[in-house]
């Protein structure tokens, strides 16, 4: 499995438009594809799950992914996040 983790920066969190993004983005993929929230995981592929998640600006996501594409997945996902401006990667300390 590969995670990543991302500080979402989009002033209104991850709503409607940049969600559905998240979605068509994840579902390129063969990966199972989840993102992580407050303690709460949902298949990345649905935008039901992702919107009942709530998340705000300034929240930490972790995108995980399992498959035989998973790192290809999380690079997807993360030029997604980057061309939405909804999210960028978290420092590693």
């Amino acid at each position: 499995m590969v995670r990543k983790t991302f500080t979402v920066i989009d002033e209104l969190g991850v709503h409607t438009r940049p969600a559905s993004t998240l979605v068509q983005a994840a579902s390129q993929f063969d990966a199972e594809v989840n993102i992580e929230y407050n303690g709460r995981s949902v298949n990345l592929k649905s935008i039901v799950g992702v919107m009942s998640l709530g998340i705000p600006q300034g929240a930490q996501i972790q995108i995980a992914a399992a498959g035989s594409d998973a790192d290809q997945a999380i690079q997807g996902i993360e030029e997604a996040l980057k061309n939405e401006g909804l999210g960028e990667p978290c420092e590693v300390i």
